[in-house]
């Protein structure tokens, strides 16, 4: 079965950086475009980024643009995400989704992780 694991949140002062991973199995990786998404105490899920298949090509949201960066190992079948200049706004439960195979914008999320939390706060 599809899985995606997320781990490397935790509890970071604002200006701090975090790196989270996100493991996946169960699929051709290497066949997918991959995003990251977050959700905020009560608001509603929000686009953070996506990357191509091949890694080849990034697209972020206004909100994280020039701070975060995404990335992939297709070799070790992982997701990053670089978090810099974290701010108290950047505090959510961070998730990564595997886009459906068509179309990838709007985002066509099919499958997710459980989330990991980042809070930022000093």
């Amino acid at each position: 079965e599809v899985q995606l694991v997320e781990s490397g949140g935790g509890l970071v002062q604002p200006g701090g950086s975090l790196r989270l991973s996100c493991a996946a199995s169960g699929f051709t990786f290497k066949d997918y475009v991959m995003h990251w998404v977050r959700q905020a105490p009560g608001k509603g899920r929000e686009w953070v980024s996506r990357i191509d298949a091949g890694g080849t090509g990034t697209h972020y949201a206004d909100s994280v643009e020039g701070r975060f960066t995404i990335s992939r190992d297709n070799a070790k079948n992982t997701l990053y995400l670089q978090m810099n200049s974290l701010t108290t706004e950047d505090t959510a439960l961070y998730y990564c989704a595997r886009n459906s195979y068509g179309v990838i914008w709007p985002p066509q999320y099919d499958y997710w992780g459980q989330g990991t939390q980042v809070t930022v706060s000093s």
